[in-house]
């Protein structure tokens, strides 16, 4: 036996549930596909300014995310919502206080989301954690099998991943029907999504009296947010363009995402200093066929029956789409992970 638990999956559950066992003493190895840590969160940076491309925000009254920051200290600020928010109609018509500030009162993190992952990854030592590994098999006597034909031993498995993508792993002996089905009817939470982020010398767009939140029926993006860092200003959006449209395509939609920030804030949002694209449809470590098409509302998250086990079993699957509570949230990829240590834990003692 390698190690006593594998962890298949670096994102925040995976990361998280490595630093607990870590702090308890417990043999693991953490297993990434992606040659990063960090899974659906992405933060990139430019001109010392932390700019992210998977998810911006948590919210008063989610403890794990206040408890995390706090014990990593990091320095939390609350999204700017100050000034008037726009509203593009779907002739280009560009509409002043118009609609609600949607993301007001949620909280960002000094450094981007990124640093999590990193005050996260630096609780883990180096050595058990392995990146650019894609898993393809698990098999039920805790072996698991990667892409270049390597195998990992381990008394039991947490397979941190969206549940969909999880269900193209290879089970042997294989899952039974109904855990097939819970798995590949969980929708992946933002996978179907893609995100712009255009960044300034300064949030220039404040001294015109603008929040920077805008709501388009034009497009390309449906949604535009402040993602002001530091010194430098920045915007960033949802596209509302379909993924299959999309999909190879990231100089069409630059140029056209930087147009509609020049019809909705001027001459000066047409010249960043930067700017970052990801569509995470197209990352197969994030997002199935199934996902393409973006999630309409928020899906009601938990553990289905069929997933919640057995005493025999070795194996358990964690991620924000099972958690007890908050799913979809980073708080729920926390919850998540609480639940998979306790597994882990039980098992173990055995």
């Amino acid at each position: 036996m390698d190690t006593q638990v594998a962890i298949v999956g670096a994102g925040l559950t995976g990361l998280s549930v490595a630093a607990s066992l870590h702090a308890a003493s417990v043999p693991f190895r953490l297993i990434e596909a992606r040659d990063r840590l960090g899974g659906r969160i992405r933060t990139e940076g430019l001109g010392g300014g932390s700019f992210d491309l998977g998810p911006s925000w948590f919210w008063p009254g989610q403890p794990r995310m206040a408890a995390l920051t706090k014990a990593l200290g990091l320095t939390v600020f609350e999204q700017y919502a100050h000034g008037a928010l726009l509203f593009e109609t779907e002739r280009g018509e560009v509409l002043r206080d118009r609609g609600i500030s949607s993301m007001q009162g949620s909280l960002r993190i000094q450094g981007g989301m990124g640093a999590l992952v990193s005050g996260l990854a630096d609780k883990v030592p180096t050595h058990s954690i392995e990146t650019g590994r894609p898993v393809v098999s698990v098999a039920q006597d805790g072996t698991l099998g990667f892409a270049d034909g390597g195998t990992v031993s381990a008394r039991c498995v947490v397979v941190a991943l969206p549940p969909r993508v999880a269900a193209d792993l290879h089970f042997a002996p294989a899952l039974t029907t109904q855990m097939m089905d819970a798995l590949r009817t969980i929708p992946t939470w933002m996978a179907g999504h893609a995100k712009f982020v255009a960044v300034y010398d300064d949030p220039f767009w404040r001294k015109d009296g603008l929040s920077g939140d805008v709501m388009s029926r034009a497009g390309p993006m449906v949604e535009i947010h402040d993602a002001t860092s530091d010194a430098h200003g920045a915007l960033f959006g949802f596209l509302g363009v379909p993924a299959p449209i999309r999909a190879g395509r990231e100089a069409e939609v630059t140029a056209a995402c930087l147009a509609q920030l020049e019809r909705l804030f001027g001459a000066d949002a047409a010249t960043p200093i930067g700017t970052f694209y990801a569509d995470w449809a197209c990352e197969p470590a994030t997002a199935v066929a199934r996902d393409m098409e973006p999630l309409r509302q928020h899906p009601d998250y938990g553990r289905p029956a069929a997933l919640r086990g057995t005493d025999a079993d070795r194996m358990f699957f964690a991620s924000t789409e099972l958690a007890p509570e908050m799913g979809g949230f980073l708080e729920g990829a926390l919850a998540s992970a609480e639940d998979a240590v306790t597994w882990v834990m039980g098992k173990l003692a055995n």
